[in-house]
């Protein structure tokens, strides 16, 4: 019964939208997914204590109006969403959130947390950066070049690992050849396991109190592990002055996957 109730009431905000308003036609997902010069935000919640003591008809009320939030602001903003509870201890739930103004972002963050599901949400963390064209391309071989633009393996990839980095003030000091020289190193070192582990890149310095965030997806948990210690290896990580705090580790999830599964 109650499983019923909750698919009857996602299908009614998905037919009429949000407050019955008719369902906009949705930003370019694929250009903002893959251009230079794009906002791209990770916030990250975690449930009150007072969820899990609501009827679970409420839950299901209250989760509905996630899904009303969502279609409001597909008109601007690229939203992905991550179940992080029961592989993580700092929150429940990631959002990534992309768009080309920042301050659509933060409208999206507002309409959440005002409605019915996110006053039941607490602030784990909030982190913002930036896309841009690769900067150490240019200084790189033709073959690396190749390589770096080849495609990822085909196939879903459900795990999902943001690691925020923050570099030292010496990093930022080194002349442009001997940094380019160390991340033709990175790279090499991160070459072989391109093909199972999508990565993305966000810079973040003047946006937040870390440099960058690194965004992977992959199927085999495995390969990141060897690609992390990989990297721990080249000369460019004893530049490093934080990597991770927090790691956040989740699984790729529809809306929907994401509402039934916090329904339970």
């Amino acid at each position: 019964m109650t499983l019923v109730f909750f698919r009857t009431a996602i299908c009614c905000v998905l037919f009429v939208g949000f407050w019955g308003a008719p369902v906009a036609a949705g930003v370019d997902r694929e250009k903002l997914l893959t251009d230079p010069g794009v906002y791209g935000s990770f916030a990250v919640f975690a449930l009150d204590d007072q969820w899990g003591k609501i009827d679970s008809s409420v839950r299901i009320a209250r989760l509905a109006t996630l899904k009303g939030v969502v279609e409001q602001h597909r008109e601007h903003v690229a939203i992905d969403l991550y179940l992080l509870r029961g592989l993580s201890d700092h929150a429940d739930v990631l959002f990534r959130i992309h768009a080309m103004e920042l301050h659509h972002i933060q409208a999206f963050l507002l309409d959440l947390k005002s409605s019915q599901f996110g006053r039941h949400l607490k602030t784990a963390g909030i982190m913002h950066g930036l896309t841009k064209k690769p900067t150490y391309v240019p200084g790189f071989s033709e073959q690396m070049k190749a390589d770096l633009m080849s495609s990822n393996e085909v196939g879903q990839k459900p795990y999902v690992i943001v690691i925020p980095v923050k570099k030292s003030a010496e990093w930022w000091g080194l002349d442009r050849e001997k940094q380019a020289t160390m991340m033709q190193e990175h790279t090499v070192a991160a070459l072989p396991y391109l093909k199972t582990v999508k990565r993305k890149l966000y810079h973040s310095t003047g946006l937040d109190d870390i440099d960058f965030i690194t965004y992977f997806e992959t199927s085999k948990l495995e390969d990141f592990h060897q690609l992390v210690l990989s990297l721990e290896k080249v000369k460019e990580f004893q530049y490093v002055r934080r990597i991770g705090h927090p790691t956040l580790l989740g699984v790729l999830q529809s809306v929907d996957e994401v509402i039934e599964s916090l329904a339970q």
